[in-house]
């Protein structure tokens, strides 16, 4: 992962689980902790350092790398897609309307992160 898509090193200390900044309300950019990205470079890392030793087990190593990445991405963006919708749908929910009064600036924020997510994947 590269420092845009981990965000830079932030600290993620002002996040809610669905990955929202609690200062700025705004969905943080990264879609895996710092940490957990590091675990996932450290193994691949591994995996291709050792392929002058054992070359059939360092490429199966990066397939199961691989293979947990995309799935805790598909995870990831499934809750990102979850809490984004909560964010629209809650205020008329609560006020059991539906969609007649969620303000029109929610909607614009909400509107912003969906884009900004989907060029995200688009990218990648």
């Amino acid at each position: 992962m590269t420092e845009a898509t981990t965000g830079g090193g932030r600290d993620r200390g002002g996040t809610t689980p669905g990955g929202i900044d609690t200062q700025s309300g705004r969905a943080d950019t990264a879609l895996f902790p710092h940490d957990e990205s590091g675990k996932f470079e450290l193994r691949l890392q591994h995996a291709v350092s050792g392929f002058v030793d054992g070359p059939r087990a360092a490429v199966e190593e990066a397939d199961h790398v691989l293979e947990e990445l995309s799935g805790r991405l598909t995870e990831a963006v499934a809750q990102r897609r979850r809490t984004l919708r909560g964010s629209w749908q809650s205020t008329d929910v609560a006020e059991g309307k539906a969609g007649s009064s969620t303000d029109t600036e929610q909607l614009r924020l909400a509107l912003r992160d969906y884009r900004e997510l989907a060029e995200r994947l688009l990218h990648i």
